[in-house]
């Protein structure tokens, strides 16, 4: 470890230190995905959860209302890693920037499965300077052990035709780029601080994605919203991929929706033989569920 490290730890100014580009602490055991229903917009059922990480949205209210430092501070107390949630490839319109990127000129198609969001233009300097870079700002400032990225997917649900041009490929490396670009800005600040987009693990094709992040957060690897056997090619594609991320040394974060005790516990075994993380609740994500049994 670093010199510079051992001191910031010393000192009480770092929650931890890694090298830049290392993966996530592998002690890492269970996790719980909570990104609404906060009762009273408090953090105490997260704290109180038996599992070690927690992903949890920026903003208490999915608005303006950001944790504070303070509320951090008592969950990562309880014994727990803490990341912080948000979106780089699309935007909520109930978020406070929705109105200034849509004037901007950065909002694109709605997305289908989720009607309240919009693609974006996430290439552009303006989505750096006005979204993302507050985001990490707040995430860094309020004590977050990191970030956990939504929306990689949007490299394939953009309407080609608002984008003269682009291409898939064009756009997946600019993605990349993007989380590249997000992972050396926040690990200057804090080099030990967390990098985990979620889906779309195919990206690691792309020249410097695995070397930026530390994780992968995966949806229904075993089970799709909800209660349904995950048969489909896309499936054993995802599988496949997120295996490579494993076996590079990436944490890997699975979360299925299911709430058959059958498919729940199928879904645990699945992440026991595959060494991953695992995480089985509701696709709404408003409450706490318990973690798989360890072995």
């Amino acid at each position: 470890m670093p010199i510079v490290c051992v001191l910031l730890l010393m000192l009480g100014l770092l929650p931890g230190c890694t090298d830049p580009g290392q993966a996530a602490d592998d002690k890492v055991t269970s996790w719980v995905y909570q990104l609404q229903g906060y009762a009273d917009g408090r953090l105490d059922a997260i704290a109180r959860a038996p599992q070690n990480l927690a992903v949890i949205d920026l903003a208490k209210d999915a608005g303006s209302g950001y944790f504070t430092r303070e509320e951090i501070a008592d969950v990562r107390g309880a014994g727990k890693r803490v990341l912080a949630y948000f979106e780089i490839g699309a935007i909520e319109d109930f978020r406070p920037e929705a109105a200034r990127v849509r004037s901007d000129g950065l909002m694109l198609n709605r997305w289908a499965d989720w009607p309240e969001e919009h693609f974006v233009r996430y290439w552009e300097q303006r989505w750096w300077d006005g979204v993302v870079r507050p985001r990490v700002d707040q995430a860094l400032a309020a004590g977050f052990d990191g970030v956990y990225l939504d929306t990689p997917l949007a490299y394939e649900e953009i309407d080609l035709a608002l984008v003269p041009g682009e291409t898939r490929e064009s756009l997946g490396a600019k993605m990349v780029d993007l989380i590249v670009r997000i992972s050396r800005y926040a690990k200057q600040a804090q080099p030990d601080f967390w990098i985990f987009p979620q889906n779309s693990p195919e990206l690691q094709d792309h020249a410097g994605y695995t070397a930026a992040i530390d994780g992968i957060g995966m949806e229904e690897l075993f089970f799709l919203a909800t209660d349904e056997p995950c048969t489909q090619d896309f499936c054993a594609e995802n599988l496949t991929a997120t295996r490579r991320l494993r076996d590079a040394g990436k944490v890997v974060l699975a979360v299925d929706y299911a709430t058959r005790p059958a498919y729940v516990a199928e879904a645990c075994r699945r992440y026991r033989e595959e060494r991953f993380t695992g995480y089985v609740t509701t696709r709404a994500l408003d409450r706490v569920d318990p973690p798989c049994p360890q072995p």
